[in-house]
């Protein structure tokens, strides 16, 4: 009677949340229940999903441009050799002609007398030069056709985000690639574990791991005029509660995490009040994974997992290294059943220094 009394008292007293007996209690075989499942290899190599990120393979497959491309909008200047006087464009006086200042309209095509629209976009000035030399052929005896592209115009991307200097940069035959664009941009501003790459051209976005980008030369995409580039930071969280150095929200500090690696960056286990047995990890679990894990194939929808890691286990070190937090997880350490025993002890008498303590406890309760 006297021990069920103290039991009773421990139930009003401070936690920092259930204990391992209330959270196993909650599958008990009901519909809407969380399923607890202990963490072996097994599980963890079922339950592995490391965010991954793509390019579109129209991205990856776009061939690197060369230095003297011509793209839309770029200002061109343009003179005109007659080999007779009187010709198509010149006056008489001279056998050159120059012709004002012609810009690459939005659909690639500049507009040159007597050769009408020509493509110009895509193609290199020797190309064009020696397209619109055809053209006139016909119309004056071997015209001869001077082209170049005025400074400050050409393709340009911008560069936004977590880099060193944001800005729109021309692409230079130094700086056709993403990789190196970000480098002409000064670098990213934050550190390349967490640092995300996001490509956009047109309606089509492609993003990956800065790592991977640096790792993979086939991810180094080449860049087009108005492709934008940016660089943020890993946005994925995961809440840390219970028996644990700190607890707070979490933000990623690399690519992959594991329950180990999440403990320490929380301060690890609260010497003399965690209990190693039950960490926890509280998450919404993908239908094809929870399927897998509970051997199920009836599951279609988001399913509330509990995974359970044993860190006393021979294996339990290796079980928690092995399973990796995921973003929103909520990782939760329970307190050792003596920390509640404890708590009791501490309200009736103050202490448990001695053992005559609990005899005093008890006859206080009595």
């Amino acid at each position: 009677m006297q021990y069920w009394r103290l039991a009773l008292g421990a139930c009003a007293l401070p936690r920092t949340g259930p204990d391992k007996a209330e959270i196993q209690a909650g599958q008990v075989l009901q519909t809407n229940a969380a399923p607890v499942v202990m963490v072996n290899d097994a599980v963890a190599k079922e339950t592995y999903l490391s965010p991954q990120f793509t390019m579109p393979a129209a991205f990856l497959n776009t061939p690197v441009i060369g230095g003297d491309m011509i793209f839309e909008g770029d200002v061109l200047q343009l003179t005109i050799w007659e080999n007779v006087k009187n010709g198509l464009l010149n006056t008489g006086q001279n056998n050159a002609t120059q012709l004002q200042v012609v810009q690459v309209d939005s659909n690639g095509f500049i507009f040159v007398p007597y050769a009408g629209r020509v493509k110009a976009a895509g193609r290199t000035p020797d190309l064009l030069r020696q397209d619109i030399t055809d053209r006139l052929k016909g119309q004056t005896p071997d015209p001869q056709v001077e082209l170049r592209r005025e400074a400050g115009s050409g393709a340009s991307v911008s560069v936004l985000g977590a880099v060193s200097a944001q800005g729109v940069y021309l692409i230079e035959r130094s700086s056709r690639t993403l990789s190196a664009m970000l480098a002409r941009s000064g670098g990213i501003a934050i550190a390349p574990d967490v640092a995300q790459v996001k490509l956009i051209r047109g309606n089509q976005t492609g993003e990956l791991w800065f790592n991977d980008l640096i790792r993979d030369p086939k991810l180094d995409v080449a860049l087009r005029n108005d492709d934008r580039i940016v660089v943020k930071n890993d946005s994925r969280t995961f809440t840390a509660l219970g028996a644990t150095g700190v607890q707070k929200r979490v933000t990623f500090e690399k690519q992959s995490l594991s329950v180990v690696e999440a403990l320490a960056e929380v301060g690890g286990l609260t010497s003399g009040a965690a209990d190693p047995t039950g960490v926890f990890i509280f998450r919404d679990e993908l239908p094809q994974i929870a399927n897998q894990v509970l051997g199920r194939n009836d599951i279609t929808e988001t399913q509330r997992m509990v995974y359970v890691v044993n860190l006393t286990e021979p294996n339990g070190i290796f079980y928690g290294r092995d399973f990796y937090i995921r973003d929103q997880d909520t990782l939760y350490v329970t307190e050792a059943p003596f920390t509640q025993w404890s708590k009791v002890i501490s309200a009736v008498n103050g202490s448990l220094g001695t053992v005559g303590s609990v005899d005093n406890a008890l006859n206080v309760l009595n």
